[in-house]
């Protein structure tokens, strides 16, 4: 296992500066997302011409890319398509579906491009109600057909790439659990390029034990978001674990961390993905309300670097 860095936090140092904020950082890779309100890259730059002096950019300072990733217009596959994600792309319900669907393709393009085998992302949900069995009891699975329909069709094209999907889960997605992971699994027939990105942090927003999603999905998880999560008890009391409000609110129930610095079992997860067989990446994402952005991946390398194994565990010896 390696460390990766999702970017975000340097998105005001612009491309050259990102990159080099990284090499410092010690990481041996870099997430690459490419949604239109990325500030570093313009995907429809790199499908023209511009790959190859990213590639360059990248080997001159020993990075590779982890995943490419594309979470915001990935939203719109399946919903919500009304204003809450005009942001993200204003239009009808089915030119958001549209968009989504030829910005996935892309994305997908542009990983084949760079030998990426690995798209990272969100597909959305229709209506997160439906979680709750009331008032329709089977809300959840009347959103099946649909899911199916629209995210096989889009696996049909990656496969012809020779990419593979990590869908991330999360409580406004679709799949927001170990249950519901797996059962999409099946739902799409087992299909060979559908996989998770594991970010533990959402999983314990949603009462999750990522150690027990790594354990049931196993060679289904595809990369891994090295992002923590704090329960404030004191504050969870009131608010819960799904407060509304303003991300860095100081009472909220639950707060986005960065490794070491909330309940992520850091050490029995990362054992886990090694017992699975899992020689991926660690992408480190900085949330946190209370660390400035580079100050807090440094901090995330700090606590997650001892962690890792070194080779492989070989034969026993005692």
């Amino acid at each position: 296992m390696k460390l990766s860095v999702c970017p975000q936090p340097l998105y005001s140092l612009g491309l050259d500066r990102a990159l080099d904020a990284a090499r410092d950082l010690g990481v041996a890779a870099i997430e690459l997302p490419v949604d239109l309100r990325s500030p570093l890259l313009d995907l429809d730059e790199l499908l023209g011409g511009g790959a190859k002096a990213l590639k360059e950019k990248l080997g001159a300072r020993d990075l590779t890319i982890s995943a490419i990733s594309n979470h915001q217009e990935g939203q719109l596959l399946l919903g919500p398509h009304h204003a809450d994600t005009d942001a993200i792309f204003a239009g009808t319900p089915p030119e958001k579906i549209a968009f989504a669907d030829m910005r996935l393709r892309k994305t997908a393009e542009l990983a084949s491009e760079l030998e990426v085998p690995v798209v990272v992302g969100f597909t959305g949900c229709e209506d997160y109600t439906r979680f709750f069995p009331w008032p329709d009891p089977r809300g959840w699975e009347s959103m099946i057909p649909v899911f199916q329909q629209r995210v096989a069709h889009l696996l049909g094209y990656f496969d012809r790439l020779g990419v593979s999907f990590a869908q991330e889960a999360h409580p406004k997605q679709m799949v927001y659990n170990t249950e519901t992971a797996q059962e999409s699994v099946k739902l799409l027939g087992e299909h060979p390029r559908w996989g998770f990105n594991l970010d533990p942090a959402n999983l314990l927003l949603a009462g999750v034990d990522p150690v027990v999603f790594a354990r049931e999905l196993g060679p289904r998880i595809l990369h891994v978001h090295a992002k923590d999560g704090e329960l404030v008890e004191h504050n969870a009391r009131r608010s819960g674990l799904l407060a509304h409000g303003a991300w860095d609110r100081p009472d909220r129930g639950f707060r986005f961390r960065v490794p070491g610095w909330g309940d992520v079992p850091w050490k029995r997860l990362i054992s886990e993905l090694q017992l699975l067989g899992y020689d991926g990446y660690l992408a480190i994402e900085n949330e946190d309300p209370v660390f400035a952005p580079l100050d807090g991946l440094e901090k995330a390398v700090q606590a997650l670097q001892p962690l890792l194994p070194r080779g492989p565990r070989g034969e026993r010896w005692w």
